[in-house]
Formats: structure tokens, C-alpha cells, sequence
């Protein structure tokens, strides 16, 4: 617990040094950067400076950005400064644009799909997880979405999270209070001319998620299978098993294909679990086996073997180099839901690393699981 505490009063004494919410627009950025489009939709107010903070908004915002990956970055690395950017160095945002209607929405994904000669008009949306800034949430969907050459429109739900580390309590509020805007999210992505919408969401973002497929279940049984047609990933989700269950419940079908990515090293949310007083700790994100799991048609990828090379325990997906590298070298995202041939990490990976195929019985888990299909 005193290693706990340790965390937690580092991430307050950094959470002082800057204000967070800050988001300079560096138009020459495009000249040194390589520029990714990341349109983003938000419930956050904004503030009389421009900047769009944790104060909370009925109104469900539209934009487009413009960030910037710097020339010499490297697959899983995140440097940004909140004053004065060097885009040499720096993800930056050289241009936000105003989205003013879904049709401007449509043709704004059209002209994607037409410029990069895209087959079909996929949109994946991004949630972020606690303690994320406007800007800082921009620049970790910019640097994910580079890093794994997604295919198709990049969307970024902005949640009106406190963008601080005492301010837990505060992000669950506004993560409930959420649900409603990221359903408006993803039915006008859909009324934008999607044809394939894939979400992805992280930590405390997953419970968002999960909430507002079960929200919009619940009204229309069936919408989250049908409008989801890309499926769902939750990567180091802070959502208690039992409620994690008790939404798909009332799901009348799952989105598929469906994975939540795991960690057993994933600290940030044994510290989760046990500031909600669970002695183990445990999270969905960070389970020990994957057992209880089996009756849902879903995947559990248990992520632990790639902790060493992470940035960020709690964003492995985002942060491993090799595990990035690994998903660029697949076809699409959702070839990690089937089977994975283990040679194909073994060629990625450091020596150093190793996969052990029944590891914390997730993998065995999930084997077991397809046999009895």
C-alpha cells in the first residue's frame, strides 16, 4: 500500500507543473511533422481562452485536427509540451477545424477515403481513460493510430475527465455523465456514411464504453452488434468483473469480433481495485485467468509478456514497441482475435522475451473455449 501511495503523490506532484488544458496551435508543424488527421467529438465545455477543460457540456461538439508526429519518433514513444512545442521534437497540432454538421462529417470522411483509396469508409473511435487532457488525448490517439497504420478516419471522444490525478472521483461522475455523448458519437459517425465502425477504448474510458452499449441496448436490442459491425476493443479496462458481466447481459448480442486486452502487470490498476477495497486488486484489466470469462463470445489477449518494452504499463497497447510492431504486421486488428501463430511474435520480439502460451491460463483459457465451439 505504501508503494500505492508513493504513485499516487508523484502523479499530484506532476499534475502541478503544467496547465494541462493548454493546446497550441503550431500552423508550420505540417512542414517538419507528418501531418494525421484526428477528428474528435467532446462534451467538454469550452472555456472564454478556447481551450476545452473538465467542466461538463450537454452540447456534443465537432472538430478537426491537424496533429503532427515528429520526423525522428519512434513506434510507442509520446513527447508533446504543453508551451511552445518544437515540432521537431514534439507531437504538435498545427490546425483545428470546426466540424459543423454530420453532412460536413461525411464529406470530410469521403475525402479521406477518396485520398488515401480506402474500399471502404471505416471509422474507428477512440475513448480515453482517466486523467486525460483535450490535447493530450489528440496526441495519444495521433501517435496509436501512426504507430499501428490503422486503416480508415480516426474519431477521438473527448470526456470531460478532471485531467488530474486527485480528480478520480470526479472522472467517474463525468464518465457516467458521458454515456449520452459518445452514443451521439457513434450514430453520427454512422449517419456520416460509415461503413465499418470500430471502438476502442481505454481504462476508465472502457466502462464508459460498456455503459453506453448498454444504455443503447436497452432501448434497442440489438444497436451495439448492428452500428458496432467493426467490434470493440477494451485495452486495460478499470471495469469490476461482476459489472463487466452484468453489462453484457444486457446485451441482446456482442459485437464482433470482441477483445479486451490484459495485463497481470498492469499496477496502475491494482492500485485501482484496491482504493475500491479489493484486497486482490484485480480489475478486468489485470485478471489472473480468464476462466469466468469463457461463457462470452469474446477474446481475452493477455498482454504481460510485452510489459518489459512498454512505455506505460497501463497502455501496453500503445506503448510496446514490439507489440506495435506486431499489429502493423497483421493484415487488420481483428487478425489478433483469432488465433495467433506464436512464430509471428517470436520474429518480433526481443530475445529477451519470451511467450508462454498457457500464461496466467488466459491463453489456455481462450484455446479451451474454441474447442468446445
Amino acid at each position: 500500500m505504501k508503494n500505492a501511495m508513493l504513485v499516487l503523490c508523484v502523479f499530484l506532484g506532476l499534475s502541478a507543473c503544467a496547465d494541462r488544458d493548454l493546446m497550441p496551435i503550431v500552423p508550420e508543424a505540417v512542414e517538419i511533422g507528418t501531418p494525421y488527421t484526428v477528428f474528435s467529438t467532446t462534451t467538454r465545455a469550452q472555456e472564454a481562452d478556447g481551450t476545452y477543460g473538465f467542466r461538463r457540456s450537454e452540447q456534443l461538439r465537432m472538430m478537426e485536427m491537424t496533429v503532427t508526429i515528429p520526423p525522428n519518433h519512434s513506434p510507442g514513444e509520446l513527447s508533446y509540451r504543453y508551451k511552445n512545442p518544437d515540432p521537431h521534437k514534439n507531437f504538435a497540432i498545427a490546425e483545428e477545424l470546426p466540424v459543423a454538421s454530420v453532412s460536413d462529417l461525411r464529406a470530410r470522411f469521403l475525402r479521406e477515403q477518396r485520398e488515401n483509396n480506402w474500399p471502404l469508409r471505416e471509422v474507428t473511435i477512440f475513448v480515453h481513460g482517466y486523467n486525460s487532457t483535450h490535447p493530450e488525448t489528440a496526441y495519444r490517439s495521433a501517435q496509436m493510430a501512426h504507430d499501428v497504420e490503422l486503416p480508415g478516419s480516426l474519431v477521438m471522444y473527448s470526456w470531460p475527465s478532471r485531467g488530474r490525478a486527485f480528480g478520480y472521483a470526479y472522472d467517474i461522475d463525468s464518465m457516467l455523465f458521458a454515456r449520452d455523448g459518445l452514443e451521439e458519437t457513434v450514430r453520427r459517425v454512422k449517419q456520416a456514411g460509415a461503413e465499418r465502425i470500430i471502438l476502442v477504448a481505454h481504462s476508465m474510458g472502457t466502462a464508459l464504453a460498456m455503459e453506453m452499449l448498454r444504455q443503447a441496448d436497452l432501448r434497442n436490442p440489438g444497436w451495439a452488434a448492428r452500428t458496432l459491425n467493426g467490434g470493440v476493443i477494451l485495452i486495460s479496462p478499470d471495469l469490476d468483473v461482476d459489472v463487466f458481466e452484468s453489462q453484457m447481459m444486457d446485451l441482446k448480442q456482442v459485437p464482433q469480433p470482441f477483445g479486451v486486452m490484459v495485463s497481470e502487470k498492469d499496477h496502475i490498476l491494482n492500485i485501482s481495485g484496491r482504493l475500491r477495497g479489493t484486497s486482490e486488486g484485480e480489475r478486468l484489466g489485470n485478471i489472473k485467468s480468464a476462466e469466468r470469462l469463457m461463457k462470452w463470445p469474446i477474446e481475452v489477449i493477455d498482454l504481460t509478456a510485452f510489459n518489459a518494452d512498454a512505455a506505460s504499463g497501463h497502455f501496453v497497447a500503445a506503448t510496446s514497441p514490439s507489440l506495435l510492431a506486431v499489429i502493423r504486421s497483421a493484415s487488420n486488428v481483428s487478425r489478433l482475435f483469432g488465433p495467433v501463430d506464436p512464430t509471428l511474435f517470436q520474429q518480433i520480439l526481443p530475445q529477451s522475451q519470451t511467450i508462454v502460451t498457457d500464461h496466467g491460463k488466459l491463453l489456455l483459457a481462450r484455446q479451451q473455449r474454441q474447442e468446445a465451439r
